[in-house]
């Protein structure tokens, strides 16, 4: 492997600290780009400056620039910008043909009908978790999250589990870097990381009991994921006040595994046929197995698993 393919490995694993191969311009251009988390948001260069942490002239530069692309477009009644249709075609065409997604939707729904909390397959985005797709309860009162919806990952038992996932190197440049954009978290996602490793070792999982809100507790499982060479994550958000962190490891640890390995299975076989993977009952030998060939993957606890040491 080439040095350059080494180092987006690496990136795509979360470690970006300390390279200076990356082009400044276009890594704030993203930046700004992520500012607009709804199709519908309207910001000014005020705005964005003070989301993105850019001073505002290098803001006014990059939404020119972005609105001749198309990737913006100015409102000249609000003098502000929203996403503008080279966003939207080059997103929807990045979508175009994903039986995945409606299959881990509905994934997601079958776990949403037993537990009255949040359930989010999420993907990561620099020093946040997005929902790709989610599941709510009817009556999971507090827990608001969307498809598309950003959680930080300092603040979330599935960010924790991503960190814990990562290899020990990328994991240190993913808190160092963080470090200096969240002064404020970061240190907490580092103290527990160690703990959340052997968590996630021994039994599969990873608990965080009010970490964005006193009223949250969360649990969530990473995932390899071949496609997008990076750590991907089912967890679920539940109200503290029904499920304490034993409720949590004795109800919904178990039904969380095995949700986790029916999505894997179908992640480890997206390349090779959607429909084919969807077709029938994913089984837990499938996910395993799949995982283990990668070195990257948890294969201390599938194999445990294999064995029925960890609950599946």
């Amino acid at each position: 492997m080439g040095r350059r393919s080494e180092r987006l490995c690496r990136q795509a694993s979360g470690d970006l600290a300390g390279e200076s191969d990356v082009i400044q311009v276009v890594s704030r251009a993203f930046d700004v780009l992520r500012c607009f988390e709804g199709a519908e948001a309207r910001l000014g260069n005020l705005e964005i400056s003070n989301r993105c942490g850019l001073p505002r002239s290098t803001v006014s530069r990059l939404t020119h620039t972005l609105t001749r692309m198309g990737q913006l477009v100015y409102l000249p009644r609000d003098q502000k910008y929203r996403i503008g249709p080279s966003a939207v075609a080059m997103s929807t065409a990045m979508m175009r043909g994903l039986q995945l997604r409606n299959l881990i939707r509905t994934r997601l729904q079958e776990v949403a009908d037993q537990i009255p909390g949040t359930i989010g397959f999420l993907i990561p985005d620099r020093f946040h978790l997005v929902y790709f797709e989610y599941a709510r309860a009817p009556h999971a009162l507090g827990l608001n999250s969307t498809t598309g919806s950003r959680i930080a990952m300092t603040q979330t038992a599935g960010g924790h589990a991503y960190a814990a996932a990562l290899e020990a190197d990328a994991a240190n440049a993913l808190l160092t870097e963080m470090e200096r954009e969240f002064p404020q978290h970061a240190p907490l996602l580092r103290e527990r990381l160690e703990a959340n490793r052997t968590m996630l070792r021994e039994r599969g999982y990873v608990i965080s009991c009010g970490l964005l809100s006193p009223h949250i507790n969360g649990i969530a499982v990473p995932m390899w994921s071949p496609q997008y060479q990076t750590y991907v994550v089912v967890s679920i958000g539940l109200l503290a006040a029904m499920y304490d962190e034993q409720r949590i490891h004795d109800e919904v640890a178990p039904v969380l595994l095995r949700l986790s390995t029916a999505i894997d299975a179908l992640i480890q076989n997206a390349d090779g046929g959607l429909m084919a993977a969807g077709a029938g009952k994913p089984t837990g030998r499938t996910a395993t197995t799949a995982r283990r060939t990668d070195p990257r993957s948890l294969g201390a606890v599938d194999e445990r698993r294999r064995h029925g040491q960890v609950p599946a």
